[in-house]
């Protein structure tokens, strides 16, 4: 059991994070409703599509990473967009000098995403262990976003990967845990954080990853797409807070019956 007077920290690599919710800063309407959802999740971490930026200039969002404060705020550049692993590879080299431009001298952490399925936008395992393993002897520290595979998660994490990335259902889609029987497998296998990455819609299913043992999710469209981000970044918080405490203190079994919950012995007999 964990000691209650020691914290209950994310911990990737050598650093250590308060927050267990990761926030994605696309497909919101404007800078300043990302912000309040950043500011209202209490992420540690946020992550930002680097070879997309550029593109942000002509609709107004061009200073969203100028916008936060990275005294409290982690960085995870990611390689959305990349479609083989020698992109992804040239992008992860910008996002470090993105990370150093901050003022974040010593962050390494780079989100890979090797994606060339154009209708589901699922992962390349191919180009991911390839652009994995070429980074990580590069010192950065990779977290691979992947498709729910045991085998191809456990040789990431053996070729040095800080944590894996398996999804919960397609990117954007809303769909929840549908992977849930590989994502257990790859939890219960694994010697490194396991983040669940895309396809959470509801803080249900946020709270489900977290009830089964994921270390950590990260969550976009759900929040950026919904009627009210902010109050949806909150609800998220307090749903991974919740399933984190719930695995901690260990679950009940499962019966086949009904058990009373008051005792036999000592019960008043009427007369």
């Amino acid at each position: 059991m964990m000691n209650k007077n020691i914290e209950d920290n994310l911990t990737i690599g050598n650093k250590k994070f308060k927050s267990r919710l990761m926030l994605g800063t696309g497909k919101y309407k404007n800078i300043q409703e990302a912000i309040e959802s950043i500011e209202a999740s209490k992420a540690s971490i946020v992550t930002v599509a680097i070879r997309r930026t550029h593109y942000a200039k002509t609709i107004g969002q061009s200073n969203l990473i100028d916008s936060l404060d990275w005294k409290k705020l982690w960085l995870l550049p990611n390689t959305a967009g990349c479609e083989t692993a020698e992109e992804a590879i040239r992008i992860a080299t910008l996002g470090r000098e993105i990370n150093k431009r901050i003022g974040q001298t010593d962050n390494n952490f780079i989100k890979l995403e090797v994606i060339s399925d154009a209708r589901y936008l699922l992962p390349d395992p191919i180009g991911t262990l390839k652009a994995a393993e070429y980074l990580v002897n590069k010192n950065f520290s990779v977290l691979p976003y992947i498709y729910p595979d045991p085998l191809l998660a456990k040789q990431l994490e053996d070729i040095g990967c800080k944590t894996i990335m398996p999804l919960g259902s397609p990117i954007g889609s809303g769909q929840g845990l549908k992977n849930l029987y590989n994502i257990q497998i790859i939890i219960e296998n694994a010697n490194v954080p396991i983040i669940i990455d895309a396809g959470i819609g509801t803080s249900s299913e946020a709270n489900q990853a977290m009830e089964v043992g994921a270390s950590a999710v990260l969550i976009n469209t759900a929040v950026a797409k919904s009627i009210k981000p902010k109050l949806m970044a909150n609800a998220m918080r307090l749903a991974i807070i919740a399933g984190r405490q719930c695995y901690l203190a260990g679950k009940i079994e499962k019966q086949t019956q009904a058990y009373a919950s008051s005792p036999k012995n000592g019960t008043l007999k009427l007369i």
